[in-house]
């Protein structure tokens, strides 16, 4: 998702879409509203009108004033950065990290840390979950998987999908629409699932960064087709394939969008304001539902 400038000579794409001038081979839909080149997600400035690239922004084309009046931004206002994938890269890291403390000291660790709403663990000989206090079960089963082939396509997933959102988000917002996500997923199973159903894995942390896409592509005009069928792809085999928790993809997806859709829209005067606002309110829902639920059960 980024690429390339105006003229005949400028490479295209079977479909005939530019690439961005930037990042060669990125087909792009979207141009610079100074200059005209293409232009990708990555490369996107938010303007007044449409879109700048960080060169025209660089320059001075701007109108502000002071040290970071030109500064490039992403769309949701975000610092654009050298390493535009860095976040990505530690979530990996500690998602795979976690993996082989797994391997090391297998089921006991399993079942201190994933998600369980309340139950009898022969494991620990205790009573165990979230209803029993254990709420971290909520964040750390995120980062859980106890199969290769799990946690394998689990970060190639994030791998794809981190570097085509966490650089038109910026890290900050990234992480808080990973994090934020993650939780959604728990929180929706530990809602609706069984109080002794354990689960585990970054899906729905994945989901949510699938519903974060959607919202950008649709903010920067891109087709929605692809991103419609990928969606409805991965929502088919939710429900078909066995052992899924749908409810952590559910509720990963539909936090991610709403965060995001808070991040991306949010008026440039107040933007700062309204994107910790939704933040927070979301933050706030999850727990509602976690008191109310923990409520039920005890």
């Amino acid at each position: 998702m980024d690429q390339a400038p105006g003229s005949p000579q400028e490479p295209q794409d079977a479909h005939g879409l530019p690439s961005c001038y930037r990042h060669p081979g990125r087909d792009t839909g979207i141009r610079c509203t100074r200059c005209e080149r293409p232009i990708c997600p990555d490369c996107m400035v938010s303007a007044s009108v449409g879109f700048q690239c960080p060169e025209c922004v660089r320059t001075g084309s701007g109108t502000g004033h002071g040290p970071t009046a030109n500064q490039p931004r992403t769309v949701a206002g975000g610092t654009i950065v050298a390493d535009s994938f860095l976040v990505t890269k530690i979530l990996v890291a500690i998602n795979v990290a976690v993996f082989v403390v797994v391997l090391a000291l297998r089921d006991r660790f399993v079942a201190e840390t994933d998600l369980i709403g309340y139950a009898f663990s022969p494991q620990l000989n205790a009573v165990v979950g979230v209803a029993d206090g254990e709420w971290y079960r909520l964040l750390t089963s995120t980062f859980l998987h106890q199969e290769v082939s799990h946690i394998l396509f689990n970060m190639v997933s994030l791998w794809f999908l981190g570097r085509l959102v966490e650089p038109a988000l910026g890290r900050s917002r990234f992480i808080a629409v990973y994090l934020l996500s993650g939780l959604g997923g728990s929180t929706l199973a530990y809602l609706i699932a069984a109080p002794n159903q354990p689960s585990l894995g970054a899906s729905g942390a994945i989901f949510g960064l699938m519903g974060a896409f959607a919202v950008l592509a649709r903010r920067v005009n891109l087709d929605m087709r692809p991103v419609i069928a990928i969606l409805a792809l991965s929502l088919l085999l939710t429900f078909t394939r066995e052992g899924i928790s749908w409810e952590g993809h559910i509720g990963g997806l539909v936090v991610g969008a709403l965060v995001t859709l808070g991040l991306v829209y949010a008026p440039r005067e107040h933007r700062t304001l309204v994107q910790v606002g939704t933040c927070a309110l979301v933050l706030l829902a999850t727990v509602g539902i976690v008191v109310a639920r923990t409520v039920s059960l005890t």
